[in-house]
């Protein structure tokens, strides 16, 4: 039987959590009855999230000590860790051709090895709390988008890094979840770096959820200890038929 989560007095540690999906995550789990740590580069948008009870720290998470400076801290203030929550990356709009190289280390550096060397830290915490791994996704983790060539590589990864840390970690009460975003309303194709994307990719944000209804999903997630949560749900269909007719699929977007 699956054992629920409750968010009620857990101490959770949140990555790019001063604005979009990070900062509504904050919002809700406080709601909860939930303890706070975030992490960003950003103090103002974090001291907005965060309020005053939440531990703060500001930093570059590729770097090491800023990752072990946010695990620290959210130990000495709350004595314990509950969960991870892994939301920090962001985009590069370039073709795979020709994607400057030191920028696509520079992606996967945040996207992907931050996010698992954050986890390596954590675990020996929650394996004491029995607690949670989180990341954060993308639908372009699950069909890869040819105007975000390295962006769905990266989250691709980090999917299935989280499939091994759920079957790695099980037998410690360690639970790995990964979530699928699709479109969310936040500043991400502001903070991309590199070309516009396609007009009709910039259209589709018309379809957008919320940052805070992509943020409830996950808390869903996490107290059903659900191992996959995709959101907007509808995303479900975009998934299955890439799995089903990929060539239908990439001929589709090959035209994008």
């Amino acid at each position: 039987m699956r054992e629920d989560f409750s968010l009620i007095n857990k101490a959770v540690l949140i990555t790019g959590a001063s604005a979009g999906i990070g900062a509504a995550l904050c919002g809700l789990l406080r709601a909860r009855g939930a303890k706070v740590s975030l992490v960003a580069r950003d103090l103002e948008g974090l001291r907005r999230a965060g309020g005053s009870d939440a531990v703060v720290t500001v930093g570059d998470l590729t770097q090491e000590a800023v990752r072990r400076e946010a695990i620290e801290r959210t130990l000495e203030r709350f004595g314990r860790l509950d969960a991870v929550i892994n939301n920090a990356g962001r985009g590069l709009y370039y073709k795979a051709s020709n994607t400057p190289m030191e920028e696509a280390r520079s992606l996967m550096e945040l996207n992907f090895f931050a996010p698992a060397a954050l986890a390596q830290l954590a675990v020996p915490h929650l394996k004491d709390s029995r607690g949670m791994i989180v990341n954060i996704s993308s639908i372009a983790g699950q069909m890869p988008l040819p105007w975000l060539p390295f962006y769905s590589a990266s989250k691709t990864a980090l999917a299935s890094l989280t499939a091994s840390q759920r079957m790695e970690l099980k037998a410690a009460g360690v639970h790995a979840m990964c979530v699928y975003p699709g479109y969310v309303q936040t500043q991400f194709q502001d903070h991309a770096i590199g070309p516009r994307p396609p007009q009709v990719v910039s259209a589709g944000k018309r379809y957008a959820v919320t940052a805070e209804q992509c943020a409830a999903a996950v808390l869903r997630g996490m107290e059903r200890r659900s191992a996959t949560v995709v959101v907007p749900r509808i995303g479900w269909a975009a998934v299955w038929l890439y799995r089903l007719f990929p060539g239908i699929v990439e001929s589709r977007m090959e035209m994008v």
